[in-house]
Formats: C-alpha cells, structure tokens, sequence
C-alpha cells in the first residue's frame, strides 16, 4: 500500500516507481551521501595513523575496527544528528567532521579528535565519497541487472536462432533474416558496452585546498603527501587518484562513465523501438494476465506498455547523463560550486536506467512468438529472392541481370511463387542453375 510519503513524492522515482528503486537509496541517497562521507574520514584517520605522525603513534590500532563500526553501523538516526548539527554549521561536511568528533568523545579518545578531517577541504571528502558511491552503486545494483537483461537476450537469440523472419530497411521489405541473430545483435552491442564501461576508472580527489597538499606539507614537510594519497585513495577506497587537481575533481573520467551509461541506454531504446514495432507487426504477441486492462477504452487491446515505459524512463535518464558528462567536467578557475549541486543528482539517471531495465525484462518476459505472423509476410514477399537470383546470374554470367529481376519486380504484377519460377523457366540457362534458384526461398534465404 503507498505511503502519504510516496504519495506525495514529487520525483517518481520516490514515488511511483519506488519499491523498483529502493536499494539504491544505500547509495545515492542524503543518508548515503553522508555514511559515505563518514566513511571516507573515519578511513584517512586510520591512514594518519598508520604513517604514523608523531602525534598519532600512541593511537591504540585496536580501535580500528571501532572506529569503522561508526560507519559501519551508522544508521538513519546517525544521519538525522549529521543533519542536526549542520543546522548550525550551514557546511554539510563540517557536520560530519562534528559529528565523528562526538564519538571520538565517547570513545574516550578525544585528545585525538583534531586530526579528524586534518588538513582537508570539503572536496577532499565529496570527491571521493561520490565516485565510490558510484563504484559501488554501480557494481551492485545496475550491472547485474544489465548482465541478466543481455542473458536473457542471448537466451532468446538461441532460441529463437533458426526462425526466419522478413527484413525491413527503410521501413520496406528486404533480404530475410532470422529472429533470433537480431535480438543477438543487441545482446552483442551491450555485452562490449560492458567491457567498455569495466575499462572507466572511478576517478577521486584528494589534495588540500587547491590540490597541492599546502596545509599538509607545511605542518610535516618529511612525509611524501602525493604518496599517502595515491595510496589512501587507490589502495584504501579501491578508486583511482586524479593527480594534478584544483580544488576539486576534474570530473573527465566520471563523464566518460556517463557518456557509457548513456550509450548502453541508447542501444536500449533502440531494441525497445523494434520489439515495439515487431508487437505491431504481429510478429510477437503478449501473454495476458487476468485482471490488468490495456485500453481504459478498448477491452481488446494489449499495449506494449512496457517498452514504452522503458523508453520513456531511458530518455529521461539520457537527459540527465548528457548534462552530468557535458557540466561536471567544466568549473572556474580552481573551484566554483556548481559541481556540488549537480553531483547530488547522479542517482537520479542511474534510478530511471534501471527502472527500464526492470521493464524490459518484464516485457520480453511476456513476449509470445507468432510464427503465423512471420510466415504471412515471407510467404508475402517473394520479390526478396531477387537479390539471390540475379547474384547467381551474375556467377553465372548472365547479361544484365540485375536488370532484368528489376523489370520483374518493379511492376505491378503480384509477386509471388509462380511467378518467380515463370520467370526462371523464361532464363536460358541450364537446368541445373534453375533447380539452384528454385530453391531459393524467403523462408531459406536467411544467409549465415
């Protein structure tokens, strides 16, 4: 039953759509965003610790593990107190500084607590804990998905794999092909957009106020900073250190995640679109289940629903990547905030990928073949075979060939068996060569 709160949404995605997307609050949520944030501090207190300064070398390691528990366990109350805090501090990170400051209190290890978020700018923070935010969103609630949509696709390719099926190039009747290498072909277009987008680095940075550790090195020239870095952030978080920087990431890496996200949902929509155009054809029908109405108007109607829905939700969500890749990479001089307002929308596109996703596999699920439906058009469009005749002919040396099944074609004389085999009794060739083209047929002339 809907909530006043999903009821009330004024995003679907927090609304209609929500039990489709509710895991990935875990990630691209407020209360995400600041167990990310908590994380990341909590992870380069330990790294301090461990170079170790001066002032850290007495800091117990047993406590580690404790101290990850604060983000390990952090929960929504936890959130809601960061959320407190920044009432006063009108800084979202400075409330997640203060707030781990708190526990260091009731841990009994305050004497400690300035080297909480020790020689960092907010961006130090929010530039690692959204592209990890992203790692992780990414890995575990988008991909899977996507692995099982093209699965599914291959499935169907195979199966589908030996029907033959009437080609249309500009909409018109072309050389037959079979069922199941089309849908392949989109099983194929995605799985390289996958290795494509394992390739894409999940870029952070990490480097003071303006990029060049200032405040570090100015209070422990000795340590090697560029060093604690690439590794804190590439060995510690599991992201890739953007190095040199401003004060903030360039974001050159995260619009080619984007521009990635965005081709495989371009490829999505193109399969929508021909699914939905087979469904037309009648190529597929679409299993009913008992209760649901297609048509508020017309009782005998089953809609394709949801290869619209997709497309739909695809198209939004290409919006949004579009302006993320073509934004995020531009920014003043060394920082201007722009950048922290969009970042907090990168769920967003990410939600509606998946909610087409989600619809796809609903609708290819429902997909009945009509072999009836694909015959009728083969056994319709005889003239397709004229490219195999005039082929042989041409083999074969014929003159002008092409020409003379155009003569054949272009009128206004149906098309069909008999006169396809009229016109190879007419040819004077062997009879060996018009048993070869006989046999050609729009049900056997599918090519490899």
């Amino acid at each position: 039953m809907e909530n006043n709160y999903s009821l009330k949404a004024v995003s679907p995605i927090d609304g209609r759509y929500r039990r489709q997307v509710a895991d990935l609050s875990e990630y691209f949520s407020e209360y995400a965003l600041i167990r990310y944030r908590v994380r990341v501090e909590i992870e380069y207190f330990i790294s301090l610790c461990e170079i170790p300064l001066e002032q850290l070398s007495e800091f117990d390691h047993n406590l580690f593990e404790n101290l990850r528990d604060i983000y390990r366990n952090f929960s929504e109350e936890d959130a809601l107190e960061v959320k407190d805090i920044e009432k006063t501090t009108n800084h979202d990170v400075k409330a997640v500084e203060y707030f781990i400051k708190r526990r260091f209190e009731k841990m009994g290890i305050s004497r400690y607590e300035e080297f909480v978020h020790f020689g960092l700018t907010s961006q130090d923070i929010n530039n690692t804990s959204v592209p990890l935010s992203l790692l992780e969103g990414i890995r575990d609630s988008y991909t899977p998905l996507l692995y099982d949509l093209t699965g599914m696709l291959s499935d169907l390719a195979n199966e589908w794999k030996d029907v033959p099926m009437l080609a249309h190039t500009h909409g018109q009747p072309a050389s037959p092909t079979r069922l199941g290498k089309e849908i392949n072909v989109f099983a194929v277009r995605i799985k390289e957009q996958l290795d494509l987008l394992s390739t894409v680095p999940y870029a952070a940075k990490f480097g003071g106020a303006t990029g060049n550790f200032n405040a570090h090195n100015v209070a422990y020239p000795e340590i090697d900073w560029n060093s604690f870095a690439k590794n804190f952030v590439e060995d510690r978080l599991g992201l890739k250190r953007s190095y040199p920087t401003t004060q903030i990431e360039h974001y050159d890496h995260l619009a080619a995640l984007f521009d990635n996200l965005k081709r495989i949902n371009t490829i999505l929509i193109d399969l929508c679109r021909d699914i939905w155009t087979y469904i037309s054809m009648e190529y597929f029908k679409q299993k009913i289940k008992a209760g649901e109405v297609g048509s508020s108007a017309m009782p005998h109607k089953v809609n394709p629903i949801d290869f619209e829905n997709a497309e739909g939700n695809l198209g939004v969500a290409n919006a949004i990547f579009s302006h993320l890749a073509s934004k995020l990479p531009v920014s003043r001089l060394q920082r201007d905030l722009t950048d922290s307002t969009v970042l907090r929308n990168v769920g967003v596109p990410v939600a509606h990928s998946i909610i087409a996703m989600k619809s796809i596999t609903k609708g290819l699920g429902k997909l009945i073949l009509n072999r009836p439906a694909l015959e009728r058009d083969l056994e319709a469009n005889w003239a397709v075979v004229a490219e195999g005749i005039q082929t042989i002919l041409r083999r074969e040396g014929y003159p002008n060939p092409y020409e003379a099944l155009k003569a054949l074609t272009r009128t206004n004389e149906t098309i069909n068996h008999e006169s396809i085999s009229r016109f190879i009794d007419s040819l004077d060739i062997n009879e060996n060569i018009k048993e070869e083209l006989k046999r050609i047929t729009p049900q056997t002339y599918v090519g490899i």
